[in-house]
């Protein structure tokens, strides 16, 4: 600033301006980060709260969770009927702290289930064409980054977390450390002939079996992001099936045209 200000004086003010934008632009960030931190942190709060009442059986402090739970998805419009079932469901008769948590789940939060299932059977079917008849190893890898990436977000997105980079880079180290814990990429032939069989598996192209590996890959991983982004967490709602989310998409893939 100084130099431009030795230069002409108006170039100097134009320099003090670029430098309070970039210093508003950075607090601005810096605020939307911190905000998406704090979303993430709620819903693992959450989460960790109501297993932790389920397992001691603490009614009071179950009914607390949900709602708590009620009351960060008010700004969620995908929950508005689900809360006002839940609402009235509660209006009707006197329920237990375990069966609000229950109540709360079969309306606000299986709906959101459903949804992030079909976020991850579509993620999987993109990434098993793409990978399946792309020429080159670098093309699979950054679909297969990219779509996960994206995919990650937007499930967070959907439960109400909302992560920024730094919350995503958070995410994304939750994610992983619960794969490893569940088995991590380990998923290899065995897998693979698990979910199509070993004589169809041996007769398979190299290629088509790199893609159906991949999907199933992404596909363990958008599982992995509802387990660890969901609110609640599983009390009767089924958890996803990785066979049956695969075998899903590939059917689809199979049927267009």
């Amino acid at each position: 600033i100084d130099d431009l200000f030795a230069r002409a004086q108006w170039l100097g003010w134009v320099g003090i301006a670029a430098l309070v934008l970039f210093l508003l632009g950075g607090i601005v960030l810096a605020g939307r980060e911190l905000y998406a931190l704090r979303s993430l942190a709620k819903l693992d709060s959450l989460r960790e709260r109501a297993a932790r009442a389920l397992l001691d059986k603490d009614d009071r402090a179950a009914a607390a969770v949900a709602d708590a739970l009620l009351a960060a998805m008010a700004g969620n419009a995908r929950t508005a009927r689900g809360r006002a079932a839940a609402a009235a469901a509660f209006a009707e008769t006197i329920v237990d702290g375990a069966q609000r948590l229950r109540i709360v789940e079969r309306e606000l939060v299986e709906p959101l289930d459903r949804e992030a299932t079909r976020l991850v059977a579509e993620a999987a079917r993109r990434v098993s064409v793409v990978t399946a008849i792309s020429p080159r190893a670098a093309i699979d890898l950054a679909m297969v980054f990219a779509t996960a990436v994206r995919l990650i977000r937007r499930i967070a997105e959907l439960y109400g977390g909302r992560p920024g980079t730094f919350g995503m880079v958070k995410l994304m180290r939750h994610v992983l450390a619960h794969m490893a814990l569940t088995g991590g990429m380990a998923a290899g032939d065995t897998i693979l002939d698990q979910i199509v069989g070993h004589g169809l598996a041996a007769k398979l192209s190299a290629k088509l079996g790199e893609g159906v590996l991949n999907g199933l890959l992404t596909a363990r991983l958008g599982i992995t992001a509802i387990a660890v982004t969901r609110p609640l967490p599983y009390i009767g709602a089924p958890r996803p099936d990785v066979r049956d989310l695969v075998g899903d998409a590939l059917s689809r893939g199979e049927t267009k045209p």
